[in-house]
């Protein structure tokens, strides 16, 4: 893992991880069954980042998506994620209604996405990621750039970088 001053600044104060789902816990696909309902995987790594997260530096976590599937409210349940907002088309003001009900500063959240819709939080909150196969402008915007894919290891990554670097 990378060893820098700024970005262990940066991780120092989170109390709170947001995600987006599509792209970032999922590998952006879906399935189908042959009934027509939709399915996806998720990374059992990535679920012990959540939990990792919570025991070893008391940091929590949150789901922000514009997805409305039942498969994430069930995941997010089983992992024990505190902030679940789902068929979010405005991110940044749902943010804003988590930073006030928690009683939280920009830089005490960090957030990785991986899209276009992610980015007005990627630039707001104190410490960003995304996945390795984000897009381009996501890259451009985000404090750090997961070696893994979405759905195959970015958030774990992201949750061990924290748990690192988070005194």
């Amino acid at each position: 893992m990378v060893d820098n001053a700024p970005l262990r600044g940066r991780i120092a104060p989170i109390k709170l991880l947001l995600t987006d789902v599509d792209g970032v816990l999922t590998d952006n696909g879906v399935y189908y069954t042959d009934q027509g309902e939709a399915a996806k995987r998720f990374s059992i790594r990535d679920g012990m980042g959540v939990d990792r997260l919570r025991k070893l530096r008391s940091v929590e976590t949150g789901i922000i998506t514009g997805e409305t599937s039942v498969s994430v409210t069930h995941r997010a349940a089983k992992l024990g994620i505190v902030e679940l907002h789902i068929g979010i088309s405005d991110k940044y003001n749902t943010l804003l209604q988590i930073l006030e009900r928690r009683n939280l500063t920009w830089d005490e959240v960090a957030y990785i996405g991986d899209d276009f819709n992610d980015i007005e939080v990627l630039r707001a909150v104190g410490f960003s990621a995304c996945p390795a196969d984000a897009m381009p402008p996501v890259i451009n915007v985000s404090h750090y750039w997961c070696r893994h894919n979405g759905g195959q290891g970015a958030f774990r990554e992201l949750a061990e970088l924290i748990i690192e670097y988070k005194p």
